[in-house]
């Protein structure tokens, strides 16, 4: 039997227990434990566990109307939903109290450039109490499962972020630091609190913190990078930036960030075929000398005046500029 995840807590790890056939799925350290046995999702004392502020849970004991049929639960999984999530509820915007699927439908339609400026506004999504299921049409306050109908809303499910999704994949974790969801595993990520956001674990021990590195907008597309749904890649300098959006600039050959001017790969390659190319030119300048700082060690080196490029002294590099 698949394993079927609920309400993932931001604070107690789910694991899977191989005990053959069938199979039971437990919340470590939980008392509330969660049993599918041959088919049937058995709730022993409590309703699956709401996750409320401060990272509690508090258990929510079951209507006696609602079945506990493992079918039930499941009803229209994967069938609702919009093109950012996979859910079987909608949600009612705080902000003005409008019905959408997700946050990200609200923000699309609120926040457009063809809505007056004065009216735009982004859903606040730690604010919003209360959800339609997309079964039945019942309109409740915020939880996993339905009171009306008893299916699941989203099989990952976060009380302080109010999300809902269906489609587990994509390993939804919620990080205290950030104070909201992310995807691609907590096992895969750690939360850099001088950066304030999560970073690969690859990058634990090799990147340069900057003070609320992800806090600002993207250089380049200017959308907000802490919440942004797109992938964003850490510059060897520590400024961040879309994925797409250096792509982009590699294509027009630009290979510096754009906000302090560090290269923003190994560029050793390109400039030792500059100092093939520079060796081949003649320089009618040869008596004048300029003052460069360099753009990636930061060093400063007085040069023979060149009209193509000038080389640091210090770390070779051509990224530099006169002063």
């Amino acid at each position: 039997m698949p394993a079927a995840v609920y309400g993932v807590p931001e604070l107690c790890a789910v694991v899977s227990l191989n005990l053959g056939h069938p199979t039971a799925f437990c919340i470590e350290n939980h008392p509330a434990k969660y049993m599918i046995l041959a088919g049937k999702l058995n709730v022993e004392e409590y309703a699956k566990g709401s996750l409320l502020s401060g990272g509690n849970y508090i258990k929510e004991k079951i209507d006696r109307s609602i079945p506990d049929d493992h079918e039930t639960f499941e009803k229209g999984i994967m069938q609702y939903g919009c093109p950012h999530y996979k859910r079987r509820c909608r949600i009612r915007a705080p902000c003005c109290n409008e019905i959408f699927d997700c946050r990200h439908c609200h923000n699309e339609v609120k926040n457009s450039i063809k809505i007056d400026t004065v009216k735009r506004h982004e859903l606040p999504r730690h604010e919003v109490r209360q959800v339609i299921c997309s079964l039945c049409g019942t309109e409740q306050e915020v939880r996993q499962v339905c009171i009306n109908c008893g299916v699941c809303m989203g099989k990952y499910f976060c009380g302080l972020c109010k999300l809902f999704d269906d489609d587990v994949s994509k390993q939804q974790y919620h990080c205290n630091g950030c104070g909201i969801c992310r995807i691609g595993g907590r096992e895969n990520f750690f939360h850099c609190s001088k950066c304030g956001c999560c970073y690969s674990i690859v990058l634990k021990n090799s990147h340069a913190c900057v003070e609320g590195a992800m806090h600002h907008d993207c250089p380049i597309c200017f959308e907000y990078l802490f919440e942004s749904t797109n992938d964003v890649s850490v510059l060897p300098c520590g400024h961040t930036i879309h994925v797409k959006c250096l792509k982009e600039m590699e294509e027009h050959c630009q290979f510096a960030c754009p906000l302090c001017s560090k290269s923003v790969c190994d560029m050793s390659k390109a400039w030792e075929r500059l100092d093939m190319e520079l060796a081949t030119l003649s320089d009618s300048c040869d008596d004048k000398m300029v003052r460069i700082l360099c753009n990636d060690c930061g060093a400063t080196s007085e040069v023979q005046f060149h009209l193509i490029a000038h080389k640091c002294q210090n770390c070779k590099s051509y990224n530099t500029r006169q002063i």
